[in-house]
């Protein structure tokens, strides 16, 4: 998403009672991290080596060991500030669709999504075969739809969704995908599924769970992840009044951590199930290979970083939340490197030379 593409903005009452749970600052060395080497690496962010990162959070086996805002002083930063994270939002979507999965609101994973989105206009493209589309095609990115964001010329890229103002039907209207010749198909993919990233569907998704629980997607959120204290969050609403869950939420960089933290731990929180850990499992498993080195759970790339395994919610400009498991670790990175070359590769290099690198072993 384009910065400031989206101008309406609903902002929300807490998502739990004030004096909820925190975070508790730790020294890094109590928890296995290199002081120095973490102050090493704030030196070079300072002087510019990563462009513009915003705040780096790092907790590991439960705890907060590092926090920094780089843009502490200026509008809307610190660690008040709301972090348009862009598609980070998505992995929250795919965690409200899992909650609603485990309240029985939606059978499974494997439910066709036709049925909670009644009372539509027929598709400009009707075809049968969209009428199978599952909750778990949008959760991987491989429905039938043509919509890759990543195609300037796909009928179904992202930029082309914000130029009308019905965002599910701009999805529902789009034509099947061609497969031609040297084009994987999904019967010869890993996983049987062919990787194309789709905001327009993961919007879609946003509408199914709102349809199914009977609420609004904002409102359920509150509701599933009510004990994480989270406040003043900001979500995007489309022209039509639907929330976004394809990307844009505004949140505070702690409670990016404490997203992260909710899946390393199994979906619990402070002893409480918020999601099932055979939920967060299934979430975190490869269902999609979307790049030669690195395969796609639930809205959540699955990546490995100086050898280690990482499950990393990821948005435009490098916005990073990475957790990787073996090493107990949550890091958060937020930027505004959005008109830079290569910004995921910026901010994966800054977790790798210096938030892993001071892991001591």
């Amino acid at each position: 998403m384009k910065p400031l593409l989206l101008t309406a903005f609903l902002a929300l009452a807490p998502l739990s009672a004030a004096g909820a749970a925190d975070w508790k600052a730790t020294p890094p060395a109590a928890e296995g991290l290199s002081a120095s080497k973490l102050d090493a690496m704030s030196t070079a962010i300072k002087a510019g080596e990563f462009q513009k990162i915003t705040s780096v959070l790092i907790a590991r086996h439960g705890k907060l060991v590092f926090e920094a805002y780089y843009d502490e002083g200026q509008p809307d930063g610190g660690a008040e500030a709301r972090r348009n994270t862009r598609s980070v939002t998505k992995t929250l979507t795919a965690m409200l669709a899992g909650a609603a999965i485990d309240r029985g609101a939606i059978p499974s994973v494997d439910a066709p999504i036709k049925p909670y989105l009644k009372g539509r206009p027929p598709a400009a493209a009707p075809d049968p075969r969209k009428d199978k589309v599952t909750v778990e095609d949008l959760m991987t990115m491989s429905s039938i739809a043509e919509c890759d964001d990543d195609n300037q010329y796909s009928r179904g890229n992202e930029e082309r969704m914000y130029l009308i103002e019905d965002w599910i039907g701009f999805y529902l209207d789009l034509p099947v995908r061609g497969f031609p010749d040297w084009v994987q198909k999904p019967a010869d993919a890993p996983y049987g599924r062919s990787f194309s990233y789709c905001t327009a569907g993961v919007t879609t998704l946003g509408a199914v769970v709102q349809s199914a629980v009977g609420k609004p997607l904002p409102a359920f959120a509150r509701e599933v992840l009510g004990p994480l204290g989270i406040e003043g969050e900001r979500w995007q609403i489309s022209p039509l009044g639907l929330a976004q869950g394809g990307g844009g939420l505004g949140l505070r960089s702690r409670d990016l951590l404490k997203l992260g933290q909710l899946y390393l731990d199994g979906g619990k929180w402070e002893g409480k199930q918020l999601l099932s850990a055979s939920f967060v499992s299934a979430a975190t498993s490869p269902h999609a290979n979307a790049r030669p080195d690195t395969d796609y759970g639930y809205l959540i790339w699955l990546q490995t970083f100086a050898g280690h395994k990482a499950w990393v919610m990821s948005g435009t400009g490098g916005n990073k939340v990475a957790i990787v498991p073996d090493l107990g670790v949550v890091a958060v990175i937020t930027t505004t490197n959005f008109n830079v070359r290569q910004p995921h590769a910026i901010s994966e290099r800054l977790l790798t030379e210096h938030i892993l690198a001071a892991v001591e072993p």
